[in-house]
């Protein structure tokens, strides 16, 4: 006897035995998944039905969809907002020359489809500084103030926390790292709406300065501050 006589023997059996209730168990059970899918829909899919809430949690927010009728007299025809005014633009927030919703390298941090290999702007002392004082609020709790991952949150019990001055992050290029700071990796979250472009990349300028107090040689100090150490 084979493995699938066998098997066709159980589920025979085991159909018998339960006879007409099994089936209609099965039936009820067939009848409770269609109207389940029914209802609710497969995860995923994209609706602008309500989602079933068993409990709310205060999701249930009033709100108007934009140039839509809104049930009572706010503007003029009734209308959920107003449209803009003729002859006027909109106001944004960005660059002189390179305005955050153009596709260039300073917004994406890439240049030719690749990773930026340095950063956009000049590494002035005005830049690193401002990078060290973003730093300090936004990545010195988890990397730490010396860029070793020894960060408060270690201490909390967060182990993930990358070393920025492991040779891995090192050898990536400037974009790599203003990425990874735009839109985060792994564990870490992305900052991009908490902050702005350009102290991104003066951010990727002071940790590049850190790593370079650690590992760099004395032949990449200047004469004249070598000179100022020496005495």
């Amino acid at each position: 006897m084979t493995m699938g006589d066998l098997f066709e023997k159980a589920f025979l059996f085991a159909l018998s035995f339960f006879g007409s209730r099994f089936k209609l168990l099965l039936g009820l059970t067939a009848l409770a998944t269609v109207g389940v899918v029914t209802i609710a829909g497969f995860r995923g899919d994209l609706t602008r039905r309500r989602p079933i809430y068993i409990f709310p949690d205060m999701k249930w927010q009033f709100k108007l969809r934009p140039q839509t009728k809104a049930g009572f007299h706010i503007w003029p025809n009734d209308m959920s907002s107003r449209p803009q005014v003729m002859g006027t633009l909109a106001q944004r927030s960005g660059f002189a020359d390179d305005t955050t919703w153009q596709l260039n390298t300073i917004n994406t941090g890439k240049e030719a489809g690749a990773f930026a290999e340095v950063n956009p702007f000049p590494i002035t002392l005005e830049l690193v500084r401002r990078g060290q004082e973003r730093y300090g609020v936004y990545c010195q709790p988890c990397h730490g103030a010396q860029a070793d991952g020894n960060g408060m949150t270690k201490k909390l019990g967060m182990t993930t926390v990358a070393n920025l001055h492991d040779q891995r992050i090192i050898r990536l290029p400037d974009g790599d790292i203003f990425t990874t700071i735009s839109v985060g990796k792994n564990t870490m979250y992305g900052y991009a709406a908490q902050i702005p472009v350009k102290d991104r990349w003066a951010i990727v300028a002071y940790v590049r300065a850190l790593q370079i107090s650690r590992l760099g040689l004395e032949a990449d100090v200047p004469a004249p501050v070598l000179e100022k150490f020496k005495k």
